[in-house]
């Protein structure tokens, strides 16, 4: 025993300072890792009674925060394009929560013709809806079109979702108090609206479309806030984090080998889905906020946007735009 311990005093000795490096390193590894997993809601809230619609529920963040709110007794309505993913995660939410209540429903964002059919299926059988979470989106994806020829990202995450939100409105304010949640990210902080060119036709860019659609959720909180003052319904938008979800899988196969190997080990940092739900959850049941509407969160805190994102008459004008694009009157 006393040799082994001589073996390792010298051990030491001769490497203290990769040793030291060493330890720095991992302390801060391990430093950077608590720093990026963010806030934690911290809501104790039952939801026995209360109906929850999620968009894009079947993986990532979005069944991260089905199965919170099932486990909180809540009825969920998973609203997602895959409707196989769908049930397997519906059945796994159903498995862990003991909650039987989790229906999975068809809706397709791309489609205005599938956000007024679900729109209509919600209103015809449920007697209330508590909380709606616009929680789907796409990311870098290339020139593609919905169905209705809007270009993909601007028309997935913020068309479809303006629709289903104004389509469900009547029951969000019969339900009241009642939350409307719009997940945007920190992206929007680059964006513009590109009113000469909303289909960005002339000069298309991944990254562009993505932080148009991403300020397009922003300002959209924004105006529908003022213009559900008073209704007993609040609204509320945020930055998830930076999550490792299937979102980026349009990018991942794009970029060089290099820095797919660069992105793999900055992956070991960014958020679990678990982590990126706590800002979603937080708007949608923190007591605390009550009496807040129009605002903007980041890791379970309010954060102030970009300067684009509190232009009034930028978010009126979206609006106008927004609701002429979808035929709503």
């Amino acid at each position: 025993m006393q040799h082994y311990a001589d073996n390792m005093r010298d051990f030491v000795e001769k490497h203290a300072t990769g040793l030291a490096v060493a330890l720095v390193a991992g302390v801060s590894a391990l430093a950077l890792r608590r720093w990026m997993s963010g806030g934690v809601c911290r809501s104790r809230v039952r939801l026995d009674g209360k109906t929850v619609l999620i968009t894009g529920a079947n993986c990532g963040i979005g069944k991260e925060t089905a199965l919170d709110m099932a486990n909180r007794g809540a009825k969920v309505i998973m609203a997602c394009r895959d409707m196989t993913k769908a049930r397997i995660a519906a059945d796994e939410i159903r498995q862990l929560s003991g909650n039987g209540n989790v229906v999975v429903k068809k809706l397709d964002l791309a489609s205005l013709q599938s956000v007024r059919d679900l729109a209509k299926e919600v209103q015809e059988n449920e007697e209330r809806l508590d909380i709606l979470i616009n929680n789907a989106g796409i990311m870098f994806c290339p020139k593609w079109e919905t169905q209705d020829g809007f270009e993909m990202q601007f028309g997935v995450n913020h068309l479809g979702h303006f629709l289903l939100t104004n389509t469900l409105l009547d029951l969000l304010k019969k339900s009241t108090p009642s939350r409307i949640v719009n997940v945007s990210s920190m992206a929007h902080e680059k964006g513009r609206i590109h009113f000469e060119d909303i289909n960005l036709d002339k000069d298309y860019d991944p990254y562009t479309s993505y932080r148009q659609s991403k300020l397009a959720n922003v300002l959209f909180s924004k105006e529908l806030a003022s213009r559900l003052k008073d209704t007993g319904v609040t609204v509320y938008s945020l930055h998830p984090g930076v999550i490792r979800t299937e979102l980026g899988r349009h990018l991942f196969p794009t970029l060089a080998m290099w820095k797919r190997i660069v992105a793999a080990a900055v992956m070991t940092f960014v958020k679990s889905p678990w982590e990126g739900a706590q800002t979603t959850l937080h708007c949608a049941m923190d007591e605390s906020l009550a009496n807040s509407s129009g605002l903007y969160y980041s890791d379970c805190a309010l954060k102030e946007p970009a300067p684009q994102a509190l232009d009034d008459a930028a978010a009126k004008r979206l609006w106008d735009l927004s609701a002429s694009m979808v035929g709503l009157a």
